[in-house]
């Protein structure tokens, strides 16, 4: 027996469990900066890359947020890897403040210049990826009314990996303790990974 429901007429649950079935979702730790050059740093976990050549991320905010509205505004951000270490940051910059507060700071966390976009770059992070904007789109539902949701498309230009997380040549995800949003108040951890080849047709 299954519980189904149609999410325009409610789910008839405790909480909406569309996030925990789309789940684990990576977490996109979005750094951009304000026209004037003020830092923001906002996790999103609506986030994943769409392409690999070239590489291409996107992100979705509920609502026209700092991030998105410097976005806009630069035509740049980056995309820091969220890490097991870094979760309590991570968390401490999703609160809601306002555009004059640096989240870098309410976090306890270091800038590190960018090469080819001015946003700055969480230092402790494992990875971080340079973006230049490609789009920025408010979505519409099936009705074709705004939604007030805002996916943004970037194009990846530069990529930083810190050295301790190559294994062989490989970027190590379970070294590198990836974090990811599973629904509610949940959060995954990744400390082991299994390999798989593709059958061959």
């Amino acid at each position: 027996m299954t519980h189904f429901y149609e999410p325009s007429k409610g789910h008839g649950l405790p909480h909406d469990p569309f996030k925990a079935i789309v789940a684990p979702r990576p977490i996109g730790w979005i750094s951009t900066v304000d026209a004037a050059g003020v830092p923001n740093l906002a996790p999103y976990s609506f986030f994943n890359g769409v392409c690999d050549s070239p590489p291409m991320v996107m992100f979705s905010s509920g609502g026209r947020k700092h991030s998105v509205a410097n976005v806009e505004a630069t035509g740049e951000f980056v995309c820091n890897f969220a890490s097991h270490a870094l979760r309590e940051a991570m968390n401490l910059s999703s609160a809601l403040v306002g555009p004059e507060v640096n989240e870098f700071e309410l976090a306890g966390l270091e800038a590190a210049p960018s090469r080819l976009v001015r946003a700055p770059r969480v230092k402790a992070s494992p990875a971080a990826l340079e973006c230049k904007a490609l789009s920025v789109t408010e979505l519409k539902g099936v009705d074709g009314a705004a939604t007030n949701r805002f996916m943004v498309i970037g194009q990846v230009v530069g990529v930083h990996i810190e050295e301790a997380f190559l294994t062989e040549g490989l970027f190590d995800l379970a070294k590198a303790g990836a974090l990811a949003r599973c629904g509610y108040l949940d959060y995954a951890s990744v400390f082991e990974t299994f390999a798989m080849e593709r059958p061959k047709g």
